[in-house]
């Protein structure tokens, strides 16, 4: 992509699980270019010549941001974490979905979590609403 050879997009971090999916983060300093958008293409055009080359391997590009919260929320898609708790110390987060978006956080055979923990680098716990709830007041 030119975008990407000019520097105007910088790839930040990539994490594939070979043959299955894979999950790119991508950045620019120019506040007039979405760097999704325009890796991905219109109608999805540009990624999926990538995807082809990789039999098919399915890609999701998201914005790569320097707050680590809104990174691993963006890493986490498609799923959308209602509610987190960040130990900086301890490069970990926790994450609250709703019950019904649970498996979509994890991914079938957890390569959505595993992805965005190689996409980011911290380790992710997710839990339903209600189990992060508990949680809390446990701490408490």
């Amino acid at each position: 992509m030119p975008e990407i050879q000019e520097r105007e997009i910088e790839i930040k971090a990539v994490a594939r699980e070979p043959g299955e999916r894979a999950k790119v983060a991508v950045w620019t300093a120019d506040k007039n270019i979405d760097p999704v958008g325009v890796v991905v293409g219109l109608k999805g055009a540009r990624i999926q010549n990538v995807s082809n080359e990789l039999s098919d391997e399915k890609i999701d590009v998201i914005q790569w941001d320097e707050d680590p919260a809104k990174f691993i929320m963006r890493a986490l898609a498609p799923s959308k974490p209602k509610k987190w708790r960040l130990l900086k110390d301890e490069k970990r987060i926790e994450v609250a979905v709703p019950k019904n978006e649970l498996s979509l956080a994890i991914g079938k055979g957890g390569i959505n979590a595993k992805l965005a923990h190689k996409l980011t680098g911290w380790h992710i716990d997710i839990l339903s609403e209600e189990d992060f709830e508990r949680l809390q007041q446990l701490e408490r």
